[in-house]
């Protein structure tokens, strides 16, 4: 009697390519079997040297056949080019505006990493050259939310949802031969100043990779944006009544223009002079043109606003210029939002912090490891050290913390994977505190799905 032959599928497998827990080179392997898809490719903001990168020595060369870019943070695009470089038969799939905010971010990375080859004798950098990066760009392809696309050559096929996070940010639904698969990348659920909401899907997903950046901060029952708009204003207004400015660390894409475009309604409404002179670095200036470049094609608030040309006072700096002038009575809304090291903000801060007059101001999230983290829990009058190889400088100014985060609260995430209930939640891009509450509540919200949190280099069955 002859044994029937029998096919074995091939199993499907998620592979963390971050080198260790938590925020950082955020980087994700799908393997079917059949194809390797590979999610963002990041560059870690506080590492240096080719510990930024992920660990992408886990995946062999030339093996990937898509690779997916949800938006335009380096710690989701930074790695691009090397990745690229690794697998130059890759397909590569993100937004049109994702690829043109990428490509400037990806330039400036460049011209940061040759400073800090120079300065700080980085040997590896750059890791990647102009050159490189004007020759990738020309291999993207620029997917339209909404619209259906083969991944591969296997039959996968994937579509890009708005993510509310940042102009051009998306999340991907991929359709691998009957598993669904749905990854959030960076999301809000919420409307901000300048973008709208998340349009994600809620139905036929077995598969959710879910962000949850902000797991361990619980938002105060009666949050309102516009109240913290206003709570924003009357900080500004008391600091330069007393005779001192403002420093506003912000990243140069997203938050700086999500700022600006509130500031410009806290003036139209009356709550902010607008004598006071906003100052803005000089890729801050770059992403803010790409973006008003954008602003009638964008799915966004304030359609057809063009930030630049219609807000009065805005001083932005020349390309490449850090070393700002201080002066009494104005906002400094400069990069990078957790003021690492050799950033316009971190720079700045050395001439700022000390004066009992200034007030600094922080937006948006901040990595607790990070200068922008540490200083938000030093006490008044202690010295904090905001860069390793320059003495410490003592805290006199006024501190305070604002919820304008482009990370949805954590409450949003439980009701979205409430609707969604998938077979299979994987929880990534966050700190431990944030994984935590969130594995809690979602074993309570979600008892009849599996919560799993993926570890650095162990791949995960996901079907």
């Amino acid at each position: 009697m002859r044994t029937p032959f029998i096919t074995l599928m091939p199993e499907t497998t998620f592979l963390s390519l971050l080198r260790s827990s938590g925020i950082g080179a955020n980087c994700y392997v799908i393997d079917t079997g059949m194809e390797r898809i590979v999610l963002d490719a990041g560059m870690h903001p506080k590492v240096k040297g080719l510990d930024c990168l992920p660990e992408l020595r886990l995946l062999e060369d030339g093996t990937a056949d898509a690779i997916i870019i949800t938006h335009a943070h380096l710690d989701h695009i930074g790695a691009l080019p090397v990745l690229m470089r690794r697998h130059p038969g890759a397909q590569v799939f993100m937004s049109e505006l994702t690829a043109e905010l990428g490509g400037a971010m990806l330039h400036n990375s460049c011209n940061v990493m040759m400073a800090q080859r120079d300065n700080e004798g980085v040997v590896e950098y750059p890791l990647f050259t102009h050159r490189e990066v004007d020759a990738i760009e020309r291999r993207w392809l620029k997917i339209l939310p909404g619209k259906r696309f083969e991944v591969g050559n296997s039959g996968a096929r994937g579509e890009f949802f708005e993510a509310g996070h940042l102009p051009g940010s998306v999340g991907v639904k991929l359709d691998l031969g009957g598993l669904r698969v749905f990854y959030s990348g960076d999301v809000h659920f919420e409307d901000q100043t300048l973008q709208l909401a998340a349009e994600f899907p809620d139905t036929d997903i077995d598969v959710l990779i879910m962000e949850c950046t902000r797991g361990a901060a619980q938002r105060a029952v009666d949050y309102s944006r516009e109240r913290e708009g206003r709570r924003l204003a009357q900080a500004i207004m008391e600091t330069v009544d007393r005779g001192g400015s403002v420093l506003m660390p912000v990243f140069a894409v997203g938050k700086t223009q999500e700022m600006l475009l509130l500031l410009h309604e806290l003036r139209r409404t009356g709550h902010l002079s607008p004598r006071i002179p906003i100052h803005i670095g000089g890729l801050s200036s770059r992403m803010t043109q790409i973006i008003d470049k954008h602003s009638d094609t964008a799915r966004r608030r304030h359609a057809g606003f063009k930030i630049l040309d219609a807000m009065g006072g805005v001083i932005r700096a020349k390309k490449g210029e850090r070393d700002l002038s201080y002066a009494p009575g104005r906002i400094y809304a400069i990069s990078s939002g957790m003021m690492s090291e050799n950033t316009a903000s971190n720079d700045f801060a050395f001439r700022f912090i000390d004066n009992p007059k200034n007030s600094l101001l922080f937006v948006g999230y901040a990595d607790p490891e990070s200068p922008a983290g540490v200083l938000q829990n030093t006490p008044m009058g202690q010295p904090v050290k905001l860069h390793h190889a320059h003495s410490p400088v003592v805290r006199h100014c006024d501190i305070q913390n604002f919820d304008f985060s482009g990370h949805a609260p954590r409450e949003s995430i439980v009701e979205y994977v409430k609707k969604v209930r998938p077979r299979k939640l994987l929880l990534i891009h966050g700190d431990d505190p944030a994984i935590a509450w969130t594995v809690s509540a979602m074993n309570a919200a979600v008892p009849d799905t599996e919560v799993v949190v993926p570890l650095p280099g162990k791949k995960l069955r996901l079907d």
